[in-house]
This record gives C-alpha cells, structure tokens and sequence, in this order.
C-alpha cells in the first residue's frame, strides 16, 4: 500500500508548476533532438547533465523521462517525412511512413505513429510500476558471485545485440570502455592504475567527459563530414496539412487491432529490459512479428500504417522496460537510460532495493512523467505543432552544430571545473568518433565503462569469500543461473542464425 501511495504521489508532483514546466521543456527538447538527423535523446540528456548540479534533483529526473519518451518517438518525424530517422528506433517506421508521405499521407502516417507511441509508452509506464518491486525484491535473494555473473551476462547481451557490427568489434569496444573504467586508484588497494604518471589522473575518469565525448563530440565530428546547409528539404512543400490530418481515425484503429497493439507494446518492454537492446531491436522484433500475423503481409515495404503502428508501440513501450534493470541492479536497458544512471549517480542516487524502498520519493516522479509524456504530452503536441514537425530539417547545421560544440565542451568543464577534464572530453570524443567510423559499437564502450568496475568489484570480493576458489561462481545458484542464461543466449544471437540474430539492421550509438 505504501508503494501504490508513493506512486500516487509521485503524480500529485506534477502538478507542482515548477516540475510541470520541467516536464514540458524537457518534452519539447526531446522532440526536437529526436527529430533531427544526427541528433538523439541521448544526446539531449548528455548536454543536460552538467546542468543537473544546479538543478532540483526530482526536476532533472522528470525532464529526463520526458526527453526519453518524446526522443524516441520524434525519430518517426523525419523518418516519414525525409526517410531519415531521427532516432535509430524509427528505422521501421520509414519503410513504411517515407512511401505514405510520397502518395501525400504523410500527416496521417505520423499521426498513427504517435498513437501507436502514446500507447506503447503508456502501457511500458504501468508495466514499469508494476515490475519494479517485484524487480527489486529478486534483487535482494542475489548474492556477490551471483552480481558478479549477471553483470557479465549483461554485459555479453549488449555485446550481441549491436546487429550489423560483428561480435569481436562489440567485444573490444566493450573490452576499451572496461579498460578507461579501472584507470585511477584500484577498487580494494591503495594503488594508482594505468595512470602512466599523470597525477590527475589519480581519481579516475570522470562519467561526464565519457558521456559527453562519446554522443555530442562524436557526433558532431561526423556530421562535420557532410557539407550541406540544411540538413534536409521536403520534396514537396506546397502540400496543405491542417492539424485534423494528424488524429487517426476509430476505423483505421480498429483494423490494426487492440491486440497487436498490447502485443506491439509488451514485445518493447520486455526487450528494453534486456541489457544493451534498445529501442531499435524492439521495433524491428515487432515489426518482424507484425509481418508474420498480419492478414495481409503485403501491404508491408511501402504502405502499411499496421507496421507504423507495430515498430512505434514497441519503441515507446521499451522506455518503462529500459528502467527496470536500471533502477534495480544499476545495469541500463539501453544507451539513453545508461545516461539517465549517469544523473541518478550524479545526484548521489545509487540504483537497487535501498534506492525505492529509502528515496522512492524521487523516484515515483519519474514514473509519473513517463506515463503523462505517454498519453497527454504527446498526442497534444503533434495536434498543436505537427504542421511544424516538418520543417524542423531546414534548421542551418552550421548554428546548430556549432552552438551543440560549445555546450559540449562547456558541459565537460562544468562537472569538475577542470581544464583537464574539458581536455578529455574532445579525446573522448575523437576516441569515439573513429570507433564509429570503423563500426564499433560505442554503446558497448559506454555500458563497458560504467559496468566494468561494479564487475571488477564483485568478481574480486567473490574470490576473497571463497579463498581464490573460482568455483565459487559455478557452485552459487545465482550465479549458476546467469551463466546458463549467457550460454542460451548466445546460442541464440551468436551461433543459431535467426533472423533477429542475422538480420543486417545496424544499431547506432543510441
């Protein structure tokens, strides 16, 4: 009863008008990164990090749902109108909504998109209310061996599930992001590592310069390689769209079905909980599964609003699935909720059982805003600017890159007030820049840093319970049971060419 309170209560703050406009500014921010090439939700909350130390700490976390939920959906944008997703999650949704805009439905492709997405998102929200606890609770029965395995087990998952990079690049992307983690002083030892003399290099890389380096300064980079002004024109701008283009209509809805749907939205929760996949492997998961139970597979590759429908549901719903392993274990869903850890920790806020059952309090907001960014904030602004989501590509890259470099490198001062630290962040970033530019997956190297060390820690104490015995991580039923797990699935994504393994759809960084 105190939690289903907690979570009650966690709505009445919304109504606090600070909080509220928070949740709206965060909304709109993550529209706009999310909508425009080149630009992510990550990178929205990676340049709002540095300002979370002088915010307040229940602000930050609801403007950082907010900016998930509309960032993943605002990559439908131009993924219909220009056939560029926005975000990585919305490459289902130009097969089919770049050929509706070209027979001149794009208004009601992105109108079923945002539908689609408002229910996702709403029901991954209450699957997160509900699953939490539970989460939690199981996280208490594992013990150290058991953490140490099911951060290894997480760690293998995101390796293989970056499809389009080939397993050794995830595994050494994964392998750097581990090595950046144990630079500064050893976890149990007074002893400085990998430090080759630089004092301040002592206490360790910093989470901000990674972060920042990693999406902003590395993005940045590659968009620098294309010259155009604009970052894209609409073929066709003499098209009259009113807002009413943009409501789907009860008939069109009905068709698609309420199952696919609730199915659409739990295939994206339940594959944002497993580490590292994202929102891109829940769309294409549910966009694969639409095509195999639709009474009319044909009309996918070029004209189905079912399949909008199906990839959008899914990559919404994976927001709230994302969460749960977060908040539970400290081990993120995906690139985006790894950076929401980044202002969790930031805020002295440490994932776990501790985390909901002492400081539920800023947690339950959290909830609430990715549930009202869902079902109220965001069919409410496709009705309003959705005439104006399509000119959101003739913004000059030259202003808004050139201003997105400042903030970057301003974002990694701000986090120590160290000229060394702004330092590292362009390293990082050109680190992560030619990471990509080979194919290597910069979410393992990100996911690698953060869950190094907690790996590292555990596997260490592990062998001093059991006096150097390694056996220890074979003989604990926890751990035993994380392993056999990283055997199935690598089966699966590795060995067995399923079409989820195989298929050649390539994950960017976020």
């Amino acid at each position: 009863m105190d939690y289903i309170s907690g979570v009650i209560q966690g709505f009445f703050v919304l109504l606090n008008p600070v909080i509220f406009i928070h949740l709206v500014l965060g909304f709109l921010i993550g529209t706009f990164f999310g909508a425009v090439p080149g630009l992510t939700s990550c990178l929205a909350i990676a340049l709002l990090l540095p300002i979370t130390y002088s915010m307040d700490t229940t602000a930050a976390l609801v403007m950082c749902m907010s900016i998930f939920m509309s960032g993943i959906y605002s990559g439908s944008i131009t993924a219909t109108t220009i056939n560029i997703p926005g975000a990585p999650s919305g490459m289902m949704t130009a097969i089919e909504g770049y050929p509706l805009m070209k027979k001149g439905e794009g208004a009601k492709a992105l109108g079923h998109a945002a539908f689609a997405s408002m229910v996702g998102g709403a029901i991954g929200s209450i699957l997160l209310i509900i699953f939490v606890p539970v989460a939690a609770q199981v996280s208490l029965l594992i013990k150290t061996p058991g953490k140490f395995s099911l951060i290894f087990f997480a760690l293998v998952v995101i390796i293989l599930a970056q499809r389009g990079k080939s397993f050794s690049k995830g595994a050494l992307a994964t392998l750097f992001g581990i090595l950046i983690g144990t630079i500064g002083i050893d976890l149990m030892e007074p002893v400085a590592r990998l430090t080759f003399g630089v004092t301040k290099l002592t206490g360790g890389v910093q989470l901000m310069p990674v972060i920042i380096g990693t999406f902003a300064i590395s993005e940045l980079l590659l968009q620098s390689e294309t010259g155009d002004k604009k970052i894209a024109e609409i073929e066709d701008e003499s098209i009259k769209i009113y807002r009413k283009d943009f409501i789907p209509t009860f008939k069109e809805i009905r068709e698609i079905g309420v199952w696919k749907y609730l199915k659409s939205s739990l295939i994206g929760f339940f594959t944002g909980v497993l580490p590292g996949a994202g929102g891109s492997m829940a769309a294409f998961v549910s966009y694969a599964e639409a095509i195999r139970s639709s009474k009319h597979p044909e009309k996918f590759g070029g004209e189905s609003i079912e399949g909008i429908a199906c990839a959008e549901a899914a990559n919404n719903g994976m927001c709230g699935g994302a969460l749960v392993p977060m908040l539970t274990f400290g081990i993120p869903g995906d690139a985006t909720s790894a950076i929401v850890l980044g202002v969790l920790i930031i805020n002295g806020l440490n994932p776990g059982p501790q985390l909901l059952e002492n400081q539920f309090h800023l947690i339950a907001p959290m909830f609430a805003a990715l549930f009202i960014s869902a079902i109220v904030l965001l069919p409410l602004t496709l009705y309003i600017f959705g005439p104006y989501y399509m000119k959101i590509v003739s913004i000059n890259k030259g202003v808004l890159y050139s201003s997105i470099a400042a903030i970057s490198m301003v974002g990694g001062y701000v986090s120590t007030y160290s000229v060394f630290q702004m330092g590292l962040t362009l390293l990082f970033g050109v680190f992560a820049y030619f990471l990509r530019k080979n194919n290597y997956p910069t979410v393992s190297f990100l996911l690698g840093y953060i869950l190094g060390g907690m790996m590292e820690e555990f596997f260490r104490r592990a062998l001093n319970l059991s006096h150097g015995n390694i056996m220890i991580f074979f003989t604990e039923w926890d751990s035993i049971i994380f392993l056999v797990l990283t055997v199935i699935f690598m089966y699966f994504l590795l060995f067995k060419k399923t079409p989820l393994a195989s298929e050649e759809v390539s994950v960017s960084s976020d």
